[in-house]
């Protein structure tokens, strides 16, 4: 099966002033998702034990916290977040969305 960057298939799951959240299914054991974090917004801050992620960073400028760690993410960026690892993206900017797409061990085992 084939996806796109801009349009990963599968469905909105939330969508809300701070962010909408599409989520692919489609996989026996892994979730692809995209995020689309509005301006001066912020995600809810999480961990997930035993699992592991990767973020992808398409459009927009932000921030990243990783456990106690800060740094700018971009167009390009890739972060691997570490089983169990605090992570929380921000969008600093007051104009433009920050997408991202990421992959992670589906919830349902």
């Amino acid at each position: 099966m084939q996806v796109n960057i801009e349009n990963i298939g599968g469905e909105i799951i939330r969508d809300t002033h701070v962010y909408q959240v599409i989520d692919n299914k489609f996989l026996n054991h892994l979730t692809l998702s995209k995020t689309i974090l509005h301006p001066l917004e912020r995600t809810s801050g999480h961990n997930h034990d035993g699992l592991e992620e990767v973020y992808f960073f398409q459009k927009g400028n932000g921030r990243m916290q990783l456990d106690e760690e800060f740094f700018d993410v971009k167009p390009g960026d890739v972060v691997l977040i570490p089983d169990g690892a605090y992570h929380r993206v921000y969008n600093d900017s007051d104009s433009m969305d920050l997408e991202f797409v990421c992959v992670f061990e589906s919830y349902e085992r």
